[in-house]
């Protein structure tokens, strides 16, 4: 099994990092986790596109979460050369989400049914609102459990086996139970961070108001060695490291964690067996 960071950044516009989304690539198929802005992009610099998702799954409905899930869709149904419903596992809201995405979509659907003669269906989604427990089995199983972004509700986070392997994702979330269960003795983790001390020094309200419904980079390592995980990922860096400023990064986790802590960028690629 495979990760790919195809969007390390935050909900703050960046250059070098595409929104929230990763890819996992297993032996079922890709599945991807959250669809932030430009997912298609580097899913297409990955080798993937919205044809070959096996589903997708989201965290939460944050905007920066789900900026891109209308290209995904709009995507698959026109490079289909058959019905191809795209299958969406994500908190409850989720189908209500996915219903207003097609309304929003609905005049394009329009005029590309009136152009293309060969395109003779409309595009269509397959929702599945989930809490707890397994939810989606195709050759490995994906389990989820309830993690608390509060008072963004409800959040899930997810964890893919593929035989002995294992990845979580995490989302957006502060150190919880739900989290912890998903967790234990994982091979990967990939687990969305903020950095405390930079933010309080910016001092920005606004900015400041994130530090209690996100983990810093210590507690996304304390969970990482609570739970036995093997290599710990910190994703949607808020604020973006600047340039030279990456080690700092990795010392704050390294001091709670004893196993390997990778910094990602966009297209960065873990191998879930090593």
């Amino acid at each position: 099994m495979q990760v790919t960071v195809l969007g390390s950044g935050s909900p703050l516009p960046d250059p070098l990092r595409a929104g929230p989304s990763t890819l996992v690539r297993t032996t079922a198929g890709d599945l991807l986790f959250d669809c932030g802005r430009g997912v298609l992009m580097r899913a297409a610099a990955a080798g993937s596109a919205a044809g070959a998702f096996l589903a997708v799954f989201l965290t939460h409905l944050h905007s920066d979460h789900v900026t891109d899930l209308n290209d995904i869709f709009t995507m698959r149904w026109v490079t289909s050369l058959a019905p191809n419903p795209l299958l969406v596992f994500g908190p409850v809201g989720t189908a209500d989400l996915m219903q207003a995405t097609e309304a929003m979509l609905e005049p394009d659907i329009g005029y590309r049914l009136a152009h293309h003669d060969d395109l003779t269906w409309h595009p269509s989604s397959e929702v599945t609102e989930v809490e707890q427990g397994v939810i989606f089995t195709s050759g490995s199983v994906r389990v989820v459990a309830p993690s608390d972004h509060a008072p963004v509700h409800p959040t899930v986070a997810f964890r893919v086996e593929d035989g002995d392997q294992s990845v979580v994702i995490a989302g957006d979330t502060k150190p919880c139970p739900g989290l912890d269960e998903l967790c234990a003795d994982a091979g990967v983790l990939v687990h969305t961070v903020v950095r405390r001390d930079l933010i309080e020094q910016i001092g920005l309200p606004r900015l400041t108001d994130v530090l209690d419904y996100h983990s810093s980079v210590p507690e996304a390592a304390q969970t990482a060695a609570r739970n036995g995980v093997r290599t710990l990922v910190l994703t949607h860096l808020v604020p973006a490291p600047a340039a030279g400023t990456e080690q700092q990064w990795l010392d704050q986790a390294e001091a709670h964690f004893q196993g390997n802590v990778v910094l990602a960028s966009d297209l960065l690629v873990i191998d879930a067996a090593t």
